[in-house]
This record gives C-alpha cells, structure tokens and sequence, in this order.
C-alpha cells in the first residue's frame, strides 16, 4: 500500500471534483471511468511508479465513484473554507 500515492489522489479529487459537480449528462460509472484514467495520467507524471499505481487501482477507482456520486448541493464557500482549512492543518503537520 502507498500512502503517499493515496495521499496524492485524496488531494486530486478534492481538487478535481468538487461535491455535487456532477451532470446528468454522464453516469457516474462513466465520468468515474474518465476521471481515474486522467489521474493515472497525471500520477505517472507525477513520478508515481505502474507499482504503486496498480497496487491502488481498485482502491483508488471506489474513491473517485464516492466523489462522483457526491449528490449533496455544492456550497462554494463551505468548499472555500474546508480547502483553507486543510491547508492551514497541513501547514501545521
């Protein structure tokens, strides 16, 4: 398991898909097919070894279906807040 790969894809998706960002005009399972392949894409420019990224692939793959499937209203400011939030806790580790 690579925690440094999931924590890269946890920052990915929080950057990549805001809650409540999806359309009806892709299922989720397609939209989720689309998102995971550009973030592999992006992870192997990233320096991520395939090992690292195939050992993660159904992990990582369940996580962007959660983030797709996010119906929730998006609240910009809430999301504002969090992202600022995250950083702040971040800075401080």
């Amino acid at each position: 398991m690579s925690n440094r790969f999931l924590r890269w894809v946890d920052t990915w998706i929080e950057e990549n898909i805001p809650p409540g960002a999806n359309s009806d005009i892709e299922s989720h399972e397609v939209k989720t097919k689309r998102l995971s392949e550009k973030l592999f894409a992006e992870a192997a420019a990233a320096n991520f070894t395939n090992f690292e990224t195939e050992e993660e692939r159904e992990r990582v793959t369940s996580r962007v279906l959660a983030a797709v499937s996010d119906s929730r209203d998006f609240d910009i400011d809430a999301y504002h807040l969090k992202s600022q939030l995250a950083r702040e806790n971040e800075d401080g580790d």
